[in-house]
């Protein structure tokens, strides 16, 4: 059986987290090695890639292809013109944007850490439920989140935040269950969980103590 996968860019999904347009390619394609996104910018002027530097992501590598369209990029304060089939390479710690100067210009972003294996979070998932879980809504978006998780996406993330989610609504059991799930799947959350207030309805369960060895 082939084990290869194609997709033209305009058969993935578009998602929208209230920043940039995106579409997930590394999920569409089963990709688990590294991360890859596709931004795009409608209209002419619009910001396609969030200011950051990747400081919360130690030693994380990003390559940006300017897909189709023109972009220019914004790199430590130094602006890039960018043309389609311009490619940038930014490590970690370089504050960096980029503007579409054409309608529907796509840049294309891939990336990993060095030197660590790549785990793949699901946070291209869980962008579009953040608006509705920021002004809230948590009841709401632990039911979607939970349809998510058991149609069998499990995201170390998708877990982790459904576990947050149902802390904060009460569902002790559900919340311990799938934060146990979380942390077997990637322990970096660990870390995470001990000082993370959604979780403070369940923290001094003898459960959670075991679970992030508090």
């Amino acid at each position: 059986m082939s084990s290869y996968a194609v997709a033209h860019l305009d058969e993935i999904p578009e998602q929208n987290d209230g920043r940039c347009p995106y579409r997930p390619v590394r999920h569409h394609l089963g990709i688990t090695a590294f991360g890859a996104t596709a931004w795009t910018g409608h209209a002419a002027g619009d910001r396609i890639i969030n200011e950051h530097d990747e400081s919360d992501e130690p030693g994380n590598e990003e390559l940006y292809v300017v897909m189709r369209g023109h972009a220019v990029f914004e790199l430590d304060g130094e602006r890039v013109d960018a043309p389609g089939g311009t490619m940038v390479f930014a490590p970690a710690g370089v504050k960096r944007t980029a503007f579409a100067e054409e309608a529907e210009t796509t840049i294309v972003v891939v990336g990993a850490s060095a030197g660590k294996a790549y785990t793949p979070g699901g946070w291209e998932l869980w962008a579009p439920f953040v608006a509705d879980y920021q002004a809230g809504k948590h009841a709401e978006v632990a039911e979607r989140l939970r349809e998510l998780v058991d149609s069998g996406t499990e995201y170390p993330m998708l877990v982790y935040n459904l576990a947050c989610l149902e802390s904060l609504t009460g569902q002790k059991e559900d919340a311990l269950d799938h934060l146990r799930r979380a942390l077997e799947q990637h322990d970096d959350l660990r870390n995470l969980a001990k000082t993370d207030s959604d979780l403070d309805a369940i923290r001094d369960e003898p459960a959670f103590k075991e679970l992030v060895g508090a």
